[in-house]
């Protein structure tokens, strides 16, 4: 009764036509033989077997619409659940320092529509393009391409924020090949996203830690820069040390230890501002810090030339 109360919508039916119990039944129950078939206060009249395999096509043709989106649904939910499976190899990948495994698994599925897998696949070209064994020329088309699919993955969610801190790294390590007036120009958009993914989300503490690093670059930015940048821009952008330590800081204050860099660039903005014993704290936790990454062992080497040299000094 079911099927064929919702078999209405296939059905040629007359107007105020109402399906029951003796569909195909005359006033007698039976066919007569001018072929004319009572439908409960209506008339069908022709072929009755013509009509018996049209209702049967509808029935047949409603049950396949039915199973099509059944399997439809179950095909958007297998691939959302192969998704999530995918990004928690990712993340174990890359909490584990596995970049190249982790760039293999995520380069298979660059042609994806999910800005989730899209940001981790631009940080991922971003993490082989960093690494000393990269060529200059592998460098500079792995740049290139984790800046593509960063802008893809904002594209599919302006929400993420992390789409769009990675938006503003790629940007800006595409400005190494762009020229001074490009990096200069591209500082305003940078600035801009970083500061968008500290609002969406105010506890990560790598955005954070970026808008340091903004602040850091642009107080330490040399005499002939500034004035480039004078020449380009009626207000070209500027920060000092101060606010960079302020962010760095605020990174520190929401995830302490989460970042070697963090501590590094805590230790060498203390040393711009003649700050030497706090500067010799930073310093010292950064040379401290477990390497997991090739990144880590390198800021473990640069704590420990500042802190030597520091020491010389004195």
């Amino acid at each position: 009764m079911a099927l064929v109360a919702r078999l209405c919508h296939f059905l040629p039916l007359g107007r105020g036509t109402v399906l029951g119990p003796r569909l195909l039944m005359g006033a007698s129950g039976s066919r007569g033989r001018c072929g004319l078939w009572r439908l409960r206060g209506f008339e069908v009249i022709g072929n009755p077997g013509t009509f018996k395999r049209g209702l049967l096509f509808s029935a047949l043709s409603y049950l396949g619409f039915e199973t099509y989106q059944v399997i439809s649904q179950a095909a958007v939910v297998h691939a959302t659940a192969k998704v999530e499976e995918i990004l928690e190899q990712a993340d174990y990948l890359y909490e584990s320092g596995e970049t190249e495994k982790l760039y293999r698994l995520l380069i298979s599925y660059k042609e994806s529509e999910d800005a989730e897998l899209l940001w981790r696949l631009a940080r991922a070209s971003r993490d082989i393009a960093q690494l000393s064994r990269t060529s200059e020329e592998e460098k500079k088309r792995l740049v290139y391409e984790a800046l593509e699919y960063a802008k893809r993955a904002l594209e599919k969610n302006e929400s993420s924020f992390a789409a769009h801190k990675w938006y503003a790294i790629c940007i800006s390590d595409v400005g190494d090949y762009e020229g001074i007036k490009v990096k200069i120009a591209n500082a305003y958009i940078i600035k801009e996203h970083f500061e968008k993914a500290i609002e969406l989300n105010p506890k990560d503490a790598t955005s954070i830690h970026l808008m340091g690093i903004w602040c850091y670059t642009f107080a330490e930015m040399p005499w002939y820069q500034r004035k480039i940048a004078k020449m380009l821009f009626a207000t070209p952008p500027n920060s000092t040390y101060e606010e960079a330590l302020s962010y760095f800081h605020r990174a520190e204050q929401v995830d302490p230890n989460f970042y070697s860099k963090n501590l590094l660039l805590l230790g060498k903005t203390y040393l711009k501002i003649q700050n030497k014993k706090l500067a010799a704290f930073w310093l010292l936790k950064a040379k401290d810090y477990p390497a997991h990454t090739e990144e880590d062992k390198q800021i473990q080497t640069e704590a420990a030339q500042l802190l030597t040299s520091f020491s010389v000094k004195n």
